[in-house]
């Protein structure tokens, strides 16, 4: 069975909307009037993870490539439970548009899974911003050369092979599930140590209490290029500008392709105006050259949406994920 799991690219209509709305915006807010917007005020962008994470990552990032268009903002982060609960926190500033929250898919899969009281419904979508795609990796010294000897040793047990990751319910999960299933493992089955963040997972991957690792690309990047894990596969259809080296499941036979994405949400109860000239700041900031080459650096794909558009596809997705935990016995 294949499993493909991508965010629709961007046609030429919507393309032109987001033109449109550029052009409206200059005209209509412009500079001035959003330094109006601010009045002042500092913008504070929550990462609902611990540092050094991808929501960590993408917020920094977000930190210097805002400087040019909203002056300094400040980053802080609450880490817990796949980021539900700086998601319940955030939703106490009800009404301010200084707030602002970093997100994803790993936020959509642990409201499912750890059945959060607060869900996205009680945010304000603002918008995607980009895709980055999952490195399962081993230890250096591990008798695990390549992805033909890890599905080997699920196919003999797949409660031996433990992976260590992120939160429970996240997309490190999922993707060890549908590995599982694409090679004729029980999902429900999988052997996964969760953590609040990739350095936590990374650490137990070292000390040899975890077969596999699976983290975002730019998480693992380092650690890769030192030489202390291994890379034994990504999850993208194609290889990887970043990992050249490195197969792609699909070339391996395990037929799984996984994008993660990510994104931001302002408070509920927001004006319409306030929500309008975030979306269109944030907008502004995926064209600014900062924010390009942390695109490139990072290993990151552009997927900016914004709008009723963006607002349908958490939708959308929280359906796939809530399929996918079902069939792993989290939801």
């Amino acid at each position: 069975m294949r499993y493909s799991w991508r965010p629709a690219a961007a046609g030429p209509f919507v393309a032109a909307g987001v033109a449109t709305l550029l052009l409206i915006a200059s005209l209509v807010w412009g500079g001035d009037d959003d330094a109006g917007f601010l009045n002042g005020r500092q913008l504070r962008l929550m990462a609902p993870a611990a540092p050094g994470g991808g929501w960590d990552q993408t917020a920094r990032e977000m930190q210097a490539a805002l400087r040019t268009e909203a002056g300094r903002t400040e980053v802080y982060n609450v880490a817990g439970a796949g980021g539900t609960i700086g998601l319940s926190q955030f939703v106490s500033h009800e009404g301010d548009p200084t707030q602002l929250m970093v997100m994803g898919l790993v936020m959509v899969g642990a409201i499912e899974s750890n059945d959060s009281p607060v869900a996205l419904d009680r945010t304000t979508p603002l918008a995607r911003l980009l895709t980055d795609y999952e490195v399962i990796v081993v230890p250096a010294d591990s008798p695990v050369k390549n992805m033909a000897d890890l599905v080997n040793a699920m196919k003999d047990d797949v409660g031996k092979v433990s992976w260590a990751g992120g939160s429970a319910g996240g997309i490190e999960q999922i993707l060890a599930g549908l590995v599982a299933d694409a090679v004729g493992a029980d999902p429900a089955e999988v052997n996964y140590v969760a953590h609040s963040g990739g350095g936590e997972a990374l650490s137990t991957l070292l000390s040899g209490r975890a077969t596999a690792g699976v983290s975002g690309v730019s998480e693992l990047e380092g650690q890769i290029k030192a030489g202390t894990i291994r890379p034994v596969a990504v999850s993208s259809p194609q290889r990887l500008p970043t990992l050249p080296d490195v197969p792609t499941l699909k070339e391996q036979g395990v037929d799984v392709e996984l994008a993660n994405w990510r994104g931001v949400v302002a408070p509920p109860g927001i004006s319409a105006a306030d929500e309008r000239q975030l979306e269109d700041l944030l907008v502004r900031m995926t064209r600014t050259e900062a924010w390009k080459e942390t695109l490139q650096r990072r290993g990151w794909l552009d997927a900016t949406m914004t709008g009723d558009q963006f607002e349908q596809y958490i939708a959308g997705e929280r359906r796939t994920v809530t399929d996918v935990l079902v069939k792993m016995g989290l939801a």
